[in-house]
C-alpha cells in the first residue's frame, strides 16, 4: 500500500500564509528587541524559536486541511465453483484434482477462492457429490453477495448444467461482472430411459371431492414401446393407463382425476413400469402427498361500507384452500349463525352497532378487528382490551410496517418480513396507542423515519379467545406494490394465512396442542414442531417442561425437550430420516397430565435422478454472455492461459482520499511544544526566567 499526504486549504486563501510568517517575526522582534543579559547568538536562536512558534499557531488558526491519499492494490479474484450434485459424480471426481491445482498454476498474482454448490453454496471444492438438489442461480447469488464491490476477474464453474431448483441461472450470472469459464461435465447423449419429469397437484383436497393431478412422463430412445403409468394411494392401486411412445424423444402430460374419499394425509406413488436396458430406474417413480380435509374453516367478514381492503383480505386468505371467507353487511348479521364459523373479522367497527357487540359476546369466536378511517375509535376501544387508541381528533396518518423481533406466536419467512417493511404506508388513526402486557406485536408503526412502540398488527388471548388488531387500512396498496415489484403476492398471502391460522388454531379448545409446522417436510429440512398449553381459564402458559418422542417407520425413537418461546413451546428437531414419523408429547400442569400425538412425513428428495442428460447449452450461454468460454474436461489445461490472457482480469489499484484538519494532527502540537520548550530551556539557562 502506498500512502501520500499534502496540505491544502479550506475556505481561507493561501495568501494568508505570509501574514502568519510576518506575525511571527513581528512578535519575536518586539519580544527580543533589547535583551539585557542574553548573548547575541542565543538572542537570535530565541528570536527564531518564538517566530516559528507564533507563525505555526497563526497558521493553525487558518484551519488548513491535510489531504492523505492511499493507494491499495487488489489482486483479481478467480472464483472456482464445482457442482456437488449426484448427477456429476462420475466426471466430477476426476475434475476436482485439476481445479485444486488452479491456485498454484495461476501464481501469486491472483486470489483464487474455491467453492462447491448443490442447493446452496459451500466453501471448498466438492468431495462427496451427494447433493440431492441443484440450484445454480442461488449459488451465484450467494457468491455475488459475498464478493460485492470486489475485483472479481473470472468465475470458473464446473457443472453439467442441470438445475432442478430455483430460477434460470443465466439471469443471475449477468449480475456478476466477470468472465465465466464453464467446465462442461456429464453426458449429453440421450440413452434409453423412462422417467417422471414433473407432477402438478394441489397439496390439499376436500373429502368427497374429485381432484386432478397432472403427470409429465418422458421417454428417450424407446420408440414404439408402451409406457404404463400406475398410481397407488397408500399402497392401493387407484389408476393405471398405457401410453404408446412415439419418437426417440417423447414427452406427454397425462391428466389424472382422483377422488378424496378418506380424510387425512394420503401418500400417492406414481410409477412407470421399467423397460429392459434402461440407463436407470430410479426416476421411474415419484411420490407426492395430499392432505384430505373434512371441510373448510369458515371465516365471517362483517363490514358496513365497501372498501378495496375487503377483497384483498378475502382473496389472500382463500389462497389457502383450507379457508373460506363469507363477506356480509352489518345489516345482514341477524341472519348469520355464529356456530357455522371459526373466525370473525370486523372491518372498521362503526359507532352505531349495538347488535354486533351481542353477536361477538354470544359467538365466542376468535375476532380480528380492522381499524381505519370508517371506524369509530371509541366503539373499537370499548369492544376489546387489547389495544387502546387515544385520538383527540378524527385524523389519519401514514404509517409504515416495522417488524418486531420479539413476536413469537408464529413465524413469517424472512422474505415476507423484508417485503412488508418496504411496502407503502397504511393509514392509521392519529393519536396515542396503548397495549396490554400480554399483547404480542408482529408489526409496529413507523412514522416517517421514526420507529414507534405503537402496534400496527397485534395478537393476544382475551377471555378465552384469540384476538387480533390491525390498526391501519390500505392493504390494497401493499398488494399492488408487491405485484409491481415481484409479480406475485406471496408476502401478503402468507401474512393473511399465518394470521388466520393462529387465530383459528385453538378452535377445538384442547388444553395441550402439538402441531408440526408442516405435515410434509422435505428430506434434509429442519423439523419444526410447536406446542401450546392452556390452563383451566384457557390462558396460555409454558411453566412446566414439555417433552416429545418422535418415532420413525423403522421403530427408532428420538426424544426431545421443548424450548420455551414467548408463552408457548417450540422445538427444532433438526434433520431426521426420510419416511413416516409419529410423535407423542406430554406435559403435566399441576396435578393434571396432558398428552398429544400426531404424524408427519419426511419426503425423500432425489431430484437429480429425474434428468440424466447434461445441459451444456446452458453452460455455453453463460460463458458467451459474459465474454468467457466453455471448456470440456480434456481442455482444462487451456484454462490458465485463457485467464492470464484476459485483459479484464487484472490487479486494480484503489485510491482513497481523506481530508482532515491540520489542528487534529498530533505531530503539529509536538513541534509547537518542542519550540516553546527549547525557548524556555535557553531562557532558563541564561537566567531570564
Amino acid at each position: 500500500m502506498l500512502f501520500l499526504f499534502s496540505i491544502t486549504w479550506g475556505d481561507v486563501s493561501g495568501w494568508w500564509l505570509p501574514v502568519c510568517v510576518l506575525a511571527g517575526l513581528l512578535y519575536a522582534g518586539v519580544l527580543y528587541r533589547q535583551p539585557v543579559n542574553i548573548h547575541k547568538t542565543y538572542r537570535y536562536i530565541l528570536f527564531a524559536l518564538r517566530a516559528l512558534a507564533v507563525a505555526f499557531i497563526a497558521f493553525l488558526l487558518l484551519s488548513p486541511l491535510v489531504r492523505s491519499v492511499s493507494y491499495k492494490p487488489e489482486k483479481p479474484l478467480v472464483l472456482v465453483m464445482q457442482d456437488n450434485s449426484s448427477s456429476v459424480k462420475p466426471s466430477g471426481k476426476n475434475i476436482s484434482a485439476s481445479l485444486g491445482q488452479l491456485k498454484q498454476q495461476l501464481g501469486e498474482d491472483y486470489d483464487v477462492q474455491q467453492f462447491h454448490f448443490d442447493s446452496r453454496l459451500h466453501d471448498s471444492l466438492a468431495s462427496n457429490f451427494n447433493g440431492r438438489q441443484t440450484d445454480i442461480a442461488s449459488a451465484l447469488k450467494q457468491l455475488n453477495d459475498r464478493f460485492v464491490n470486489r475485483n472479481i476477474g473470472a468465475v470458473v464453474m464446473a457443472s453439467d448444467g442441470i438445475y432442478n431448483r430455483g430460477a434460470d441461472p443465466r439471469y443471475e450470472a449477468r449480475n456478476i461482472k466477470a468472465g465465466f469459464y464453464t467446465i462442461a461435465l456429464g453426458d449429453t447423449t440421450h440413452r434409453r430411459d423412462l422417467l417422471i419429469s414433473n407432477i402438478n397437484y394441489n397439496k390439499t383436497a376436500f373429502l368427497g371431492n374429485d381432484f386432478e393431478v397432472e403427470i409429465f412422463a418422458t421417454a428417450y430412445q424407446s420408440n414404439g414401446e408402451t409406457l404404463r403409468l400406475n398410481i397407488t394411494d397408500d399402497g392401493k392401486q387407484v389408476y393405471s393407463k398405457p401410453v404408446t411412445i412415439k419418437g426417440s424423444t417423447f414427452r406427454q402430460m397425462v391428466p389424472v382425476k382422483l377422488n378424496a374419499n378418506n380424510k387425512g394425509l394420503h401418500k400417492f406413488t406414481v410409477n412407470i413400469t421399467a423397460l429392459s436396458n434402461e440407463v436407470t430406474t430410479v426416476n421411474n417413480s415419484e411420490t407426492f402427498y395430499i392432505d384430505v380435509l373434512d371441510a373448510r374453516q369458515k371465516i365471517l367478514l362483517v363490514y358496513e361500507n365497501v372498501h378495496p381492503d375487503i377483497a384483498v383480505m378475502k382473496n389472500a386468505i382463500e389462497v389457502n384452500r383450507n379457508y373460506e371467507v363469507k363477506t356480509v353487511l352489518l345489516t345482514e348479521l341477524t341472519t348469520i349463525k355464529p356456530a357455522d364459523y371459526n373466525l370473525l373479522i370486523l372491518f372498521q367497527l362503526p359507532a352505531s352497532a349495538p347488535g354486533i357487540q351481542r353477536f361477538v359476546a354470544n359467538a365466542n369466536l376468535p375476532v380480528w378487528y380492522i381499524v381505519g378511517a370508517q371506524a369509530d375509535v371509541t366503539a373499537f376501544n370499548n369492544s376489546q382490551k387489547l389495544v387502546n387508541i387515544s385520538a383527540g381528533r378524527s385524523e389519519m396518518q401514514e404509517v409504515f410496517a416495522q417488524s418486531y423481533d420479539g413476536f413469537s406466536a408464529f413465524t413469517l419467512s424472512d422474505s415476507t418480513r423484508q417485503k412488508i417493511r418496504k411496502m407503502p404506508p397504511l393509514l392509521a388513526p392519529f393519536g396515542n396507542y396503548g397495549v396490554t402486557a400480554s399483547t404480542g406485536i408482529l408489526f409496529k408503526q413507523r412514522i416517517g423515519n421514526v420507529s414507534t412502540t405503537y402496534p400496527l398488527l397485534a395478537f393476544a388471548a382475551q377471555g378465552g379467545r384469540r384476538i387480533a388488531v390491525l390498526t391501519g387500512e390500505g392493504l390494497w396498496r401493499w398488494k399492488l406494490a408487491e405485484y409491481a415489484a415481484f409479480e406475485n403476492n406471496n408476502a401478503i398471502n402468507e401474512l393473511m394465512s399465518q394470521s388466520v391460522q393462529y387465530l383459528t388454531a385453538n378452535a377445538d379448545r384442547q388444553q395441550f396442542r402439538v402441531y408440526p409446522a408442516k405435515t410434509v417436510f422435505d428430506e434434509g429440512e429442519d423439523i419444526l414442531i410447536n406446542a401450546e398449553l392452556y390452563n383451566d381459564a384457557l390462558e396460555l402458559v409454558n411453566t412446566p417442561d414439555a417433552r416429545i418422542s418422535i418415532k420413525d417407520q423403522k421403530g427408532r425413537n428420538f426424544s426431545f425437550l421443548f424450548s420455551r418461546s414467548g408463552q408457548a413451546y417450540t422445538l427444532n428437531a433438526g434433520a431426521l430420516p426420510a419416511g413416516e414419523h409419529s410423535y407423542s408429547a406430554s406435559v403435566k400442569l399441576g396435578s393434571k397430565a396432558y398428552s398429544a400425538s400426531g404424524k408427519f412425513t419426511i419426503k425423500p428428495i432425489d431430484a437429480e435422478a429425474r434428468q440424466t442428460v447434461a445441459n451444456h447449452q446452458l453452460l455455453r450461454d453463460i460463458a458467451q454472455q459474459s465474454g468467457g468460454a466453455m471448456l470440456m474436461p480434456i481442455e482444462l489445461s487451456k484454462l490458465v492461459d485463457l485467464i492470464k490472457k484476459n485483459e479484464n482480469v487484472k490487479t486494480v489499484v484503489y485510491e482513497d482520499k481523506h481530508y482532515s484538519e491540520l489542528v487534529d494532527t498530533k505531530w503539529v502540537f509536538a513541534i509547537i511544544l518542542l519550540l516553546v520548550s527549547a525557548e524556555w530551556f535557553i531562557r532558563k539557562r541564561e537566567g531570564e526566567i
